[in-house]
């Protein structure tokens, strides 16, 4: 799954712009170790069995999820980059379940799951906030998101020489929040439970409110 171009639909960059996953910078290796190992534990401490990664991009990180009998689907708004996660899924032999739908049209009805995940989404949106909303209804009753930490997200590209004319921002990057300014902006819509700061990104175990939490 490496050195593969990013796919663009309508305009919009899907998956990963790079390929952090597949990358062999020793570095860059660590570090997402390090995110994903943060991601598994906190999803043990759900002990949940039926997951709905939203924005699962090319799989990856669904694939990960489903290690130990969890029930896992995927969704993204991109038809073309959930047909790569089925064709690497059927490379890989696993049996996960992914569809093409935007975050903002995801139905509790159909959708909901003991664990929501949303990794390196909302960043990506214009209307994270509206986002927040639907996952919040979606959750029953965790929710797992992230996103990058800024400014450290992108004084590390600016170290590694890359994205200099847009000041280290990665392309399709339309939000930025501090640690800080991420969970004020999760606890407006759900209670959050557990925060790590796995360099460089923020990750927040939550619980939704109300009937399900």
């Amino acid at each position: 799954m490496t050195n593969r171009q990013p796919i663009v639909e309508d305009g919009v960059i899907a998956g990963n712009f790079e390929d952090k996953h597949g990358t062999r910078n020793p570095v860059a290796r660590w570090l997402v170790a390090r995110f994903h190992a943060v991601v598994e534990e906190l999803t043990e401490l759900t002990g949940a069995r039926d997951v709905h990664e939203v924005g699962c991009g090319e799989g990856f990180l669904t694939a990960r999820l489903a290690r130990g009998g969890r029930r896992v689907r995927g969704s993204d708004f991109s038809r073309k980059v959930v047909d790569r996660a089925r064709e690497d899924a059927a490379a890989l032999g696993a049996a996960l379940d992914f569809r093409a739908c935007s975050v903002y049209d995801l139905d509790p009805a159909t959708d909901a799951a003991e664990l929501v995940v949303c990794c390196e989404v909302l960043e990506h949106l214009e209307e994270p906030r509206r986002a927040l909303e639907v996952l919040s209804r979606l959750a029953r009753p965790h929710l797992l998101v992230s996103v990058p930490r800024e400014p450290l997200w992108r004084l590390m590209n600016l170290a590694r020489g890359r994205y200099v004319r847009d000041w280290g921002n990665t392309p399709g990057h339309l939000q930025h929040w501090s640690q800080r300014g991420f969970r004020r902006m999760l606890e407006d819509h759900v209670d959050v439970v557990e925060l790590r700061a796995p360099i460089p990104w923020t990750v927040a175990l939550c619980r939704a409110r109300g009937a399900f939490a």
